[in-house]
């Protein structure tokens, strides 16, 4: 065996022990006799991340991509870890490297494409997918890709197309009936409940297949009136699904505790002027309606809406030199305690943000969980407007245990976690508005469908902004939406009369208790 195999089998080895000075300092010595091999850097910003060293890792992960690798398996993991430092110049320089997408292995334009989609770039992710189906017409894993990023696009018949090329080539990719059942309502006469039932039933299905064809079959029954049927297949999704994640409900309330006793200035709760472009933070609970509202804002002339963003916790990462997972987490908050530039914060922000920008005078940033943030925002961009939704706490509720969420919402498969997330939601936000009067203007989710010009005047005044009649043309709207609510909210402002958790009142009087609304 030769001296660097046996030098990377010893990194290797105090890795896997999570002794990561010592993985750090072998693979230091694979660094120093061959300081441009690309893979030596990726395991270097691997283990940083993994030891709690955010900086480092942004570091080893420029510097990988300074070494401009060409191997695929290299260059798949090297725009994985820049989409995770929010390195978007460099993942563009990545692709073009490589020449034209002709060029471009199959699996790297997945890889490409997937984290165009990250970045909600799915103009950019459908053309590279475009390519791969080129070159592979019938690869399921290229037709359940394009069929997703056709439903980001609102291209609704040619995603349900390319869904049914998937299924009926391999209808065991379980993603594929998952994203048919949400296309749209399903009816006795044309649902997908035998199929998607036979797979299910299936000997030995893998448990993250049987999760997704799972709330799948929810839905069906659900669109089909049977909802003691549709509840079953809701609880087995849910279970097998929390059980695959590490989630405490006492995190949760040691994170707020946290968060409520940072100290504010007093002048974070004034908004002052800007020298240019203006944020509009949308935040509140998943499923609150917040990509309705960043959809209706993105009708004005001079809002740009940009979806779901993870800059803002890039450079809080980048400020506290920690990686946490998720938006934030208790490590963050106390080292923040300690002290942050957050003048640096606003500018690290903005400036990562830079590319994206257009000529408008104010861009949306809508991912929910900056509820979190909020303090942090609100020092960190003294111009900024904040919107938070606020939704029926049930009508919330339900809607988050029967959404997919994958990671995002690790509270939200259990009634009770999920309630319990609520209720330090509902504190904190109580919180903000208390330390933060004015910066926070709460949009009632239920007025907004019901009386959308006027609470879209008071949302466009608040923001600095002329109400304008064109932000109700909601339908007209060809800008992509990578959230849950992608289906959802190219029906336009549907105000229902029954709420979709009725028929599951008894079976969800645990959350009901949870939330304190029993």
């Amino acid at each position: 065996m030769s001296s660097d195999a046996a030098l990377r089998q010893q990194a290797e080895r105090h890795a896997d022990r999570q002794e990561w000075a010592q993985a750090t300092a072998c693979f230091e010595a694979l660094r120093a006799r061959h300081p441009g091999d690309a893979d030596v850097l990726l395991q270097l910003s691997y283990i940083a991340s993994l030891a709690g060293r955010h900086r480092d890792a942004h570091a080893h992960a420029l510097a990988a991509a300074q070494a401009a690798p060409t191997r695929p398996d290299e260059v798949a993991q090297l725009v994985s870890r820049l989409r995770t430092f929010n390195e978007v110049p460099a993942l563009r320089a990545c692709l073009a490297r490589l020449g034209p997408p002709a060029r471009v292995p199959v699996p790297l334009l997945l890889a490409f494409a997937g984290q165009h989609s990250h970045l909600n770039l799915h103009e950019e992710a459908l053309a590279l997918l475009d390519e791969a189906r080129r070159r592979e017409p019938g690869h399921p894993s290229v037709l359940v890709a394009r069929g997703q990023a056709l439903v980001y696009l609102g291209r609704f018949a040619e995603a349900e197309a390319e869904l049914r090329a998937c299924v009926a080539r391999a209808p065991q990719v379980s993603r594929a009936w998952w994203l048919l059942a949400g296309l749209k309502t399903q009816t006795p006469e044309a649902n997908d409940l035998a199929a998607i039932h036979a797979q299910l039933t299936r000997p030995q299905v893998p448990r993250e297949t049987a999760i997704e064809l799972a709330f799948a079959l929810h839905k069906v029954l659900d669109d089909l009136g049977r909802h003691d049927e549709a509840w079953q297949a809701l609880m087995l999704a849910c279970r097998a699904k929390r059980a695959l994640l590490d989630y405490r409900p006492e995190d949760s309330v040691a994170l707020v505790d946290a968060l409520m006793a940072l100290p504010i200035p007093d002048a974070a709760a004034s908004v002052r002027p800007a020298d240019g472009p203006v944020p509009i933070f949308i935040v509140g609970m998943h499923r609150s309606g917040t990509t309705l509202l960043e959809q209706l804002l993105h009708g004005h002339p001079q809002v740009q809406g940009l979806g779901e963003l993870y800059d803002f916790t890039v450079a809080m990462r980048e400020a506290t030199d920690h990686p946490c997972r998720g938006p934030i987490d208790l490590t963050l908050v106390q080292r923040a305690a300690a002290g942050v530039d957050f003048a640096a914060v606003g500018r690290h922000y903005l400036d990562g943000l830079a590319w994206r920008l257009g000529p408008e005078a104010c861009f949306t940033d809508k991912l929910p969980s900056n509820f979190l943030n909020i303090g942090f925002i609100a020092q960190a961009l003294p111009q900024a407007r904040i919107l938070h939704l606020r939704r029926d706490a049930m009508e919330v509720g339900f809607s988050n245990l029967r959404e997919l969420f994958h990671e995002a919402a690790p509270y939200s498969y259990d009634l009770q976690e999920l309630g319990g997330f609520y209720r330090q939601y509902e504190r904190l936000m109580a919180h903000w508005q208390r330390v933060l009067p004015g910066r926070i203007l709460d949009v009632d989710y239920a007025a907004l469908v019901r009386r959308p010009e006027a609470v879209l005047r008071e949302v466009t005044a608040f923001c600095g902004l002329d109400f304008t009649p064109a932000m109700l043309d909601i339908a007209s709207s060809r800008r992509g939406v990578s959230t849950a609510s992608a289906v959802s909210v190219r029906q336009g402002i549907v105000a229902r009369e029954k709420p979709k958790w009725a028929p599951y009142a008894t079976a969800l009087r645990p959350l009901a208790q949870a939330l304190g609304r029993a």
